[in-house]
């Protein structure tokens, strides 16, 4: 079963009719494929949308439909290429749970792209991240975790502009091993070391008096998410240290362990 990004459906067949024409495809007989039809129709939601011809359906449900069609007929291999693409957050739901039942207990094996993580922790069971063409790396969440995510995310807005080097020389003396991973005209964003921000309670006296002194506007402190995760590994292939210039010019410096 198959589901690539660009759905291949015919625009004037209904939802019912195509899935008819798959579950024919796949040699199901009238009445397995009728019990089969209102079974997956029911559990992605599109009953209401059998008798409706595909080019009136919305994105997000001509989406499903491309789904449904990879998994008609309980195919021992799939492939969906970023599948949730244009759902909403109730339809991607659905959809994982179908993923989940189509594949936990049996002799199936199935291959998901996507960029949300939430999706991948949701139904895989182990990741590939890939940057380009690269694999950087493969193996479970928890690991991925373990291995980039021991760190937190400082997020700094500050009212003037113009201390932005000053409020950056102060972050290094707070926390010598940051590396700012972004920077605007008002917010810096770092990524910091656990050594760094340990203890927390003396992290946060630090960052409100940094707060008086450079009148920043507001601050975030937190753990790196699984999604900042992905998108630190995705940003550049050396992992690198967002810096600027002081003629404005942007340049990558390496990190460091």
């Amino acid at each position: 079963g198959c589901c690539p990004q660009r759905d291949p459906l015919w625009p004037d067949l209904t939802v019912h009719q195509h899935l008819e024409v798959y579950a024919a495809v796949r040699g199901m007989g009238k009445e397995d494929a009728a019990v089969n039809i209102n079974r997956i129709a029911k559990a992605l939601d599109l009953q209401k949308h059998l008798k409706t011809p595909v080019r009136r359906l919305s994105a997000g449900e001509a989406r499903k439909l491309g789904f449904v069609l990879s998994v008609l007929g309980d195919p021992t291999v799939m492939l969906w290429d970023e599948p949730s693409l244009g759902m909403d957050l109730k339809g991607q739901r659905r959809m994982w749970k179908v993923i989940q039942t189509a594949v936990r207990g049996k002799e199936r094996a199935a291959i998901l792209s996507t960029q949300y993580l939430e999706e991948a922790a949701a139904v895989c069971d182990r990741v590939a991240v890939l940057v380009s063409g690269q694999l950087r790396y493969i193996g479970s969440l928890g690991d991925l975790k373990s291995k980039f995510g021991i760190s937190y995310h400082l997020e700094v807005k500050t009212t003037d502009a113009g201390q932005s080097d000053a409020l950056h020389a102060e972050i290094l003396r707070l926390f010598p091993h940051a590396a700012r991973q972004e920077r605007t005209t008002s917010l810096l964003i770092y990524k910091v070391p656990m050594e760094d921000a340990l203890p927390l309670s003396q992290s946060f006296s630090k960052l409100e008096a940094a707060k008086q002194n450079f009148r920043l506007e507001e601050y975030s402190l937190s753990l790196h998410t699984l999604q900042q995760v992905f998108v630190d590994l995705t940003r550049d292939p050396e992992e690198h240290d967002l810096d600027a210039a002081s003629d404005g010019a942007v340049e990558w410096r390496p990190l460091h362990p």
